[in-house]
């Protein structure tokens, strides 16, 4: 417990530091310096709905065009992402002002929508589309001004200001549809301190728009066109009626203000969070948790476990004492092979390879070297970290498999390479077919499915084997006692040793540590938040793997002294019992955070919960299940077998 303490105590440490320097950027990911009238490009990255999860690309709505469309190159996350970044219209200089521009305006005209891109348009605004623009990396935010003190006194109401990702594409009231055709961009610059005889240099440091809808009588148009915005309220919003053809301006303007805001610190805006106390106290509930649990282990092993092995090792009255105790009876037992040793050991061998990517991506993110401004940078860190984690997997599964009398080594192999990333691969192919058919940015494309196809047997499998190889080679784990020939007979079990009660009882102490950080993840994952506290994601990490370590051993413990010792599978099942919570969680989640309501959003989001549940129960599983064998390997090295 003492080790466990120090890993808190330096988690803790490190999550002070990184908090501090939540800003910290990667060598080589350098600010763009920008002299007075300078071009800043205005760059589309896709649109977004947490009512469908299905992202589209900018030009799937008829937006006014460049003349020549050019799309970025885009690493493995953006693409798995959704992201398809490409070039607009918009022409903005650095600081310099625009009252009012129009786009794709020819001859004066105004663009007209036909009927199947109105209704394309409508259907878009109905399922609460967010459009997402960047300009120099930085994404686009719509600032709201919430008031946190409701008094009837305006001044004593005070304002609390927060960022929305991307704007809304329009917005419906009493059953009509708007479009928001004009934008207001305001851009934020920090200006270069520089020696007198240089030309100053800008830095933009914030991104921010107000959405407008203005219809088209209402906006006056000359032959530069340029536009003249109609004054106050008197306007009347931009009407799309999906049953004919609409004709509007998309419009835009350009305002700079100067910030003191550094280059190195534009993010905190976005990454602000305004209940960082919550994850404070998030953390002050999960170490109690954890203490609670050590209280108990303590117990179980100071004050028992030490009066049973010196009960067991006292010459006298053997017999009497082996009677009177229940986990000593099986040590002829315990160490018995389970059935399906291959599947097992496979499985923990993913579990392996799970646990050393997310550890390494955690601890590599809380250090700032996975900066937001690298688009995807998280996903693909860690899409290849899991294929080079391959080989620890693989020698972690051949030498289990070895421990419990296996032989069939290749096959093994074979089997911990394709067992768990076939399924996830298989789930992922047919959600894709689905977002296929809905013609969504957020399908992979099939060269990209190609190369993930490459990477799993071009990298990750060979991995494996060669792992395998020199695990299953190297001398099994020392097992303290010998296994008798005839199994012993199980007794009756009580209600309470069923398996099912086994993963309810053992899965919520680990789950009550992390579940107010498994919020914050499905916020930034089902409703386009951005997630950059890594510091107290590592931290509740730690915490998830000592408290399902201990409770797998309290776990084995009492099953044990049940004189049931088919403890294998059963620990593995009971320590992932945490997924079983996070797999309600996700089912309240949806029912109460998400306004899904359609079929293919459904699929995608059980599809993906499916994996992520899985995938959790992997995890927890393989951390309890060795934290378990350590145990029971310890406890019956400690007693005397004749």
């Amino acid at each position: 417990m003492a080790a466990a303490m120090d890993w808190l105590l330096w988690s803790l440490l490190l999550l002070c530091l990184t908090y501090e320097t939540s800003a910290f950027y990667v060598p080589g990911v350098a600010p763009i310096n920008f002299h007075q009238n300078d071009p800043v490009e205005i760059k589309a990255v896709k649109l977004t709905s947490s009512r469908t999860q299905l992202p589209y690309e900018y030009y799937s709505l008829p937006f006014c065009q460049p003349n020549k469309i050019t799309y970025k190159a885009e690493n493995l996350g953006e693409v798995l992402r959704g992201d398809r970044i490409v070039n607009t219209p918009f022409q903005v200089l650095m600081n310099s002002e625009k009252k009012c521009e129009v786009l794709c305006s020819q001859s004066n005209k105004p663009v007209t929508l036909t009927m199947q891109e109105s209704r394309l348009v409508a259907e878009r605004i109905t399922e609460d589309y967010y459009v997402h623009l960047i300009a120099d990396n930085l994404p686009v935010a719509t600032r709201l001004e919430l008031y946190s003190n409701r008094d009837s006194d305006d001044k004593k109401k005070e304002k609390d200001v927060q960022f929305e990702h991307g704007y809304r594409l329009g917005f419906t009231d009493v059953n009509k549809i708007y479009l928001h055709n004009h934008l207001s961009f305001i851009l934020y610059y920090h200006r270069e301190d520089m020696e007198e005889d240089q030309e100053h240099t800008y830095r933009v440091v914030r991104f921010e728009v107000i959405p407008q809808s203005i219809r088209l009588e209402d906006l006056k148009v000359d032959e530069k066109s340029s536009c003249t915005l109609p004054e106050g309220t008197s306007s009347s919003p931009q009407e799309i009626d999906p049953t004919k053809e609409n004709q509007l301006y998309f419009t835009y303007s350009v305002h700079w203000e100067e910030s003191d805001i550094k280059w190195a610190s534009r993010w905190d805006t976005y990454l602000t969070m305004s209940d960082v106390q919550i994850h404070w106290f998030s953390i002050i509930n999960s170490v109690v948790v954890v203490f609670f649990l050590s209280g108990i282990l303590s117990m179980i092993i100071i004050r028992t476990l030490r009066k049973d092995i010196a009960n067991y090792n006292k010459e006298d009255d053997i017999e009497d004492t082996m009677e009177e105790s229940g986990w000593k009876l099986v040590h002829g037992d315990v160490f018995r092979p389970p059935q399906y040793p291959m599947i097992l050991s496979s499985l923990l061998g993913s579990g392996i390879q799970l646990f050393c990517m997310i550890l390494i991506v955690i601890f590599v993110a809380m250090l700032g070297m996975l900066s937001p401004s690298s688009r995807g940078a998280l996903m693909t860190t860690a899409c290849f970290l899991f294929m080079f984690m391959g080989v620890f997997g693989g020698f972690s599964a051949g030498r289990l498999y070895r421990t419990l009398k296996g032989h069939r080594w290749k096959k093994g192999a074979f089997c911990t390479a394709t067992l768990y990333p076939g399924v996830v691969f298989g789930i992922c192919f047919v959600l894709n077919c689905f977002i296929w058919g809905k013609h969504s940015s957020g399908a992979v494309p099939f060269p990209t499915m190609v190369a993930l196809l490459c990477m799993w047997f071009g990298i990750s499998l060979p991995l494996v084997y060669l792992g395998y190889y020199f695990g299953f080679r190297k001398q099994p784990y020392d097992n303290p006692v010998r296994t008798n020939q005839i199994p012993r007979q199980i007794p009756e079990q009580r209600w309470y040793m069923n398996r099912f009660v086994g993963i309810l009882m053992a899965g919520i102490l680990p789950f009550g540590a992390m579940f107010i950080e498994l919020f914050f993840i499905f916020s930034a994952i089902w409703e386009n938040q951005f997630y950059y506290l890594f510091g107290f994601l590592f931290l509740v990490f730690i915490i998830l793997v000592v408290s399902c370590s201990q409770i797998s051993i309290v776990m084995v413990y009492f099953q044990l002294c049940a004189e049931d010792y088919r403890w294998w599978w059963r620990n593995f099942l009971v320590s992932g019992g945490s997924a079983f919570y996070v797999l309600v969680y996700a089912i309240f989640y949806f029912v109460n955070k998400l306004d899904i309501v359609e079929f293919i959003p459904s699929l995608l989001y059980f599809g993906y919960t499916a994996l992520m549940v899985l995938s959790f129960w992997l995890l927890t599983g393989t951390i309890g299940f060795y934290a378990a064998y350590m145990f029971v390997r310890k406890i019956y090295a400690a007693v005397k077998i004749d």
